[in-house]
């Protein structure tokens, strides 16, 4: 997952760069991030529920395939249909992260499984520490290099997991779901979760944070590019600040909140409350060092949110489900990563700054969400 984080990191910095020069601003930057969320969402359960069908390993190994393609036809893209087509695809294969938190799921238990939820986040953050810095400088020898160094880096993820990765879903867990037979994609299912009394405060707490996230990445990329006129390079190097504030938090930083704080609730309303008041904060933002200095006060706010509640849904999953339920997470994220991006993409028509305080609000209707999440259930979700 390192390297696939990787991958990610390289090219994510400058997906807007470099599709402006075909004439894309700051909606067409929400309708490009928002296609890419949008096919994630069809996708990701029926990758999950897969993966507990089929093993974790093949179902990771062709997600990770997936990008390396989609990578290519992005750096060989024509035109904007194209570029759309490329982010489809990566979309309709980006199940990899809700596969391998089944492993995780799978391997291990109770504040351990959280803990490892946290290293999975961090070696996340380890892409984005060293991804943006590579894409940034090699920007310098081309624009298309990235994408193909981002294409390059999943077929090395694919080696790697073949050779590295065991199986680690039980025989009779595989046997349990498949006797399950339930179609791959199930609308019907995503609301039944949503509707636990279990899962579903987890679920929606997770989608209105995630809206809320990626309508504050849009407001950065535009603000970086629109309003501080950065260079490819320098928003390269910002975004690997970002991924080091990130690993520090979600490998460290995390390990002493669950040290010091027992209650898995109370750092997650922490954050939620803390992610609202930083995001309204960068709306007063007019230089580069303010901006700089609230974005990683807010990265290291967020940091702990999601891998709190996959740890809280987790906890609340029977075992043979844990595949199904992690893809119906990420399905509800892949929501927020859609809505996100339009949202944002609309109100930079009216002003860059207003997306920050859109951000905020999502974040404060979360916080109150949050309020009927149970710490922990004798009754597990049942999807």
């Amino acid at each position: 997952m390192v390297v696939n984080a990787l991958s990610y990191g390289t090219i994510i910095p400058l997906l807007y760069p470099y599709a402006s020069r075909f004439g894309i601003n700051g909606l067409g930057l929400g309708l490009l991030f928002s296609s890419f969320s949008l096919f994630q969402f069809l996708a990701t359960p029926i990758i999950g529920r897969l993966s507990d069908q089929y093993g974790r390993k093949p179902l990771l190994l062709l997600s990770l395939l997936g990008t390396a393609v989609s990578q290519v036809l992005f750096a060989l893209a024509g035109n904007i249909p194209q570029l759309f087509f490329a982010r489809i695809l990566d979309g309709i294969t980006g199940g990899n992260n809700s596969v391998a938190q089944a492993v995780i799921a799978d391997s291990l238990e109770g504040e351990e499984r959280t803990k490892a939820f946290g290293l999975l986040g961090a070696s996340f953050g380890v892409g984005f520490l060293i991804g943006p810095a590579i894409g940034g400088l090699l920007s310098s020898v081309s624009m298309q290099a990235p994408f193909y160094f981002s294409a390059v880096l999943a077929l090395f993820g694919v080696v790697l997991g073949w050779i590295l990765l065991p199986e680690t879903l039980p025989a009779s867990a595989k046997k349990k779901s498949a006797h399950k037979r339930q179609a791959l994609i199930n609308f019907p299912l995503l609301w039944r979760a949503l509707t636990s009394s279990a899962a579903g405060p987890i679920l929606l707490v997770s989608f209105l944070g995630m809206t809320s996230h990626q309508a504050l990445v849009i407001g950065f990329q535009s603000f970086t590019v629109d309003v501080l006129h950065m260079t490819t390079t320098e928003i390269g190097l910002m975004f690997a600040g970002i991924g080091l504030v990130s690993v520090l938090m979600q490998a460290i930083g995390i390990r002493y909140l669950l040290t010091f704080v027992k209650s898995n609730t109370l750092i997650l309303k922490g954050s939620l409350l803390a992610c609202g008041v930083v995001s309204g904060l960068l709306f007063f933002s007019g230089s580069l060092w303010y901006f700089v200095g609230m974005t990683l006060l807010y990265v290291s706010c967020f940091a702990p949110q999601q891998v709190v509640l996959t740890g809280l849904l987790s906890m609340q999953t029977k075992a043979e489900d844990q595949g199904g339920m992690m893809g119906i997470l990420h399905a509800y994220l892949s929501l927020g990563q859609i809505i996100g991006p339009i949202v944002a993409g609309i109100v930079t028509g009216w002003s860059i700054n207003a997306v920050f305080v859109v951000a905020a609000i999502f974040f404060l209707i979360s916080l109150v969400g949050s309020q009927t999440i149970k710490e922990a259930s004798q009754v597990k979700a049942d999807i």
